[in-house]
């Protein structure tokens, strides 16, 4: 299990099944470390609209093996209990109540 620093200096859990869960999948290779930049610099942190302790860390990245894509971190936040549920890549940051973002 790792630690990770996360946006605002929020400590959130990343097990070990967890992060091989999301590595199964081909285009996830290799991005590790962008899971991990991803949430100490998000460029939107969006609350889920279809379960409010889950929030979305996005990060823009212009080179994957899929080409240009967001890719957002899901956390599970329950009390001072913060944790990785998965991680995807994706066209779009979805709808749901923007908790942060970089842009004004």
């Amino acid at each position: 299990m790792r630690l990770l620093r996360g946006h605002r200096s929020i400590l959130v859990r990343l097990t070990d099944e967890r992060l091989a869960h999301i590595l199964e999948h081909p285009e996830m290779k290799a991005m590790e470390g962008a899971i991990e930049q991803t949430l100490l610099r998000p460029e939107y942190v969006v609350q889920s609209s279809s379960d409010p302790d889950a929030h979305l860390y996005y990060r823009f990245f212009p080179r994957t093996q899929v080409g240009e894509k967001y890719l957002c971190v899901v956390v599970k936040v329950k009390g001072s209990d913060s944790f990785v549920l998965t991680a995807y890549l994706t066209d779009t940051v979805k709808k749901g109540e923007v908790l942060w973002s970089e842009k004004p």
